[in-house]
């Protein structure tokens, strides 16, 4: 717009003088720029301004610095933005805002007195089958138990960064890409990198192995009686598969 209205920007400042009165001159046509035809709405600012009621979802307000946690103060409060050059927007229609918060660090007092707090806990084991469903529905019944059964045993686990549900779609997603159908031991060391993103918590999935035992078992392959197996070693304890 400044390109396109350069020639009438010299009509206002033709008849100047001096500089001073040529930048007193445009100072005066400045407040054209700062409406709002110049002014672009973000999903805040869109949400107040909606003239129908929204959903506004603010996620993982956790990650965001301080300075918009003070920000959004006076839109839970009062429902409007003060924009400087502007002035007050309010809201018409008031949005229902939800705030999600992963812990990554403690939100301010200010922020939590104007919100409701509701704490969601992982999903039971039958919810976390029914998601893995939801989400991956070719995804067979055995296999997504087996995973669901897995990640409450990690959850128990005193891990330093615990599975989620999206590290269960990961790893049932990784799964039906290697056309696995089941899990066990030799699948779960090709694929533990979806489920643990700490490198200490590999230590301690090595001392709390036991507890996968019973989902897994302790080999991709039952031997036949008095047949010949060869031993190799995981770092999460003993495989065997049969010598050809």
């Amino acid at each position: 717009y400044a390109q396109l209205l350069r020639d009438k920007v010299k009509d206002v400042i033709g008849k100047a003088a001096t500089l001073d009165e040529a930048v007193t001159a445009l100072r005066g046509e400045a407040d054209r720029f700062f409406s709002r035809d110049f002014l672009l709405p973000r999903p805040i600012l869109e949400a107040v301004m909606s003239p129908g009621r929204v959903v506004l979802l603010i996620d993982e307000i956790d990650r965001a610095d301080e300075e918009f946690e003070a920000y959004l103060l006076e839109i839970l409060s009062d429902f409007q933005i003060t924009i400087p050059e502007l002035g007050t927007v309010r809201a018409t229609s008031i949005p229902h805002v939800i705030l999600t918060s992963n812990r990554t660090r403690e939100l301010s007092d200010a922020l939590r007195r104007r919100c409701l707090f509701f704490w969601l806990p992982y999903p039971s084991l039958e919810e976390e089958i029914a998601i893995l469903h939801a989400r991956i529905p070719r995804l067979s019944e055995h296999l997504a138990g087996q995973i669901a059964r897995a990640m409450q045993a990690f959850r128990a686990m005193p891990l330093q960064k615990a599975p989620g549900v999206a590290e269960s779609l990961d790893w049932a997603s990784a799964l039906m890409s290697l056309h696995r159908d089941h899990l066990d031991a030799a699948t779960l060391e090709q694929t533990l990198g979806c489920v643990l993103k700490v490198r200490e918590d590999h230590g301690v999935l090595a001392s709390e192995r036991g507890s996968l035992d019973p989902i897994i078992g302790r080999g991709p392959a039952e031997l036949e009686p008095g047949g010949r197996s060869l031993q190799t070693d995981f770092g999460l304890g003993s495989v065997s598969r049969p010598v050809s």
